[in-house]
């Protein structure tokens, strides 16, 4: 059964895959526990650190002339969306999937979504289908509250990076898992967008004014776009839901999530 569950999400991308550990145990080495980057200020301005070097990598540039804030924003929104795409999906797909905040561990890996493990639930791990919606609101909130807020709330205050800008990615990253999984399974379509909806039902994304869907847009601009070449406001290097991006080119979140790389 759990092995199921592994295989759906799995199926989605690999922001949506997940491994096992038994409830309360502590994986070893390559394991790192997660809440250690909310509460740590070493382990996160590290990973700050090394997302800093490869953005300058990919830039060609001096690391610099990559703007701290930069890192740190692309940082926050891969270490959220890696725990949002899979909370999203089983929501979506009537699995049962617990996220407690001193439970999840990952492994600090560059260049894609980041080895993420999860504590094998401990009741039936595959809920009956109820409606879209329903439980997904306060499972929804409680890991905004207890996983990604701490982690969001750490960030802004080792670097100088607008709340605003990291909750956008918040935002951004639960658009994007719905389009992904809607895309995948249209069977799925109206449960993933109203999974996203209870999650952008919450008081800490209350600036976002767009339900969400394929043509979402978020409030502010992940940053990314001061490493690409030019630097050019509005043209290359903005993502397909970033509030800088013309209406015209606006697209589905994956699209512009592929560009970013969500490598942080």
């Amino acid at each position: 059964m759990l092995r199921d569950i592994q295989d759906d999400l799995a199926a989605f991308g690999p922001f949506f895959a997940i491994e096992w550990h038994p409830p309360g145990a502590e994986p070893g080495p390559p394991w790192l526990a997660l809440r250690d980057l909310a509460g740590q200020p070493g382990p996160l301005l590290r990973r700050i650190g090394s997302a800093r070097a490869a953005l300058a990598d990919r830039a060609g540039r001096p690391e610099e002339q990559i703007e701290p804030r930069v890192a740190a924003s692309v940082t926050q929104l891969g270490l959220a969306a890696r725990v949002i795409a899979p909370a999203v999906a089983a929501a979506a797909a009537g699995h049962r999937l617990d996220l407690p905040p001193g439970g999840l561990w990952w492994q600090d890996t560059l260049g894609g979504p980041v080895p993420l493990s999860v504590p094998e639930p401990d009741r039936p791990p595959t809920a009956p289908g109820a409606a879209p919606g329903s439980p997904a609101g306060p499972e929804c909130l409680q890991v905004l509250d207890e996983v990604v807020a701490p982690l969001t709330e750490a960030v802004a205050g080792l670097v100088p990076v607008s709340p605003r800008v990291l909750w956008g990615n918040v935002a951004s990253a639960v658009n994007s898992a719905a389009v992904q999984v809607a895309a995948a399974r249209p069977d799925l379509s109206d449960r993933a967008w109203a999974v996203a909806a209870a999650f952008l039902a919450s008081p800490r994304l209350a600036r976002e004014v767009q339900r969400p869907g394929p043509a979402f847009r978020r409030s502010s601009c992940c940053l990314i776009y001061k490493i690409a070449p030019g630097r050019t406001r509005g043209a290359s290097g903005v993502c397909g839901d970033c509030v800088l991006s013309p209406v015209s080119r606006r697209g589905p979140g994956p699209a512009g999530n592929r560009r970013r790389g969500r490598s942080g």
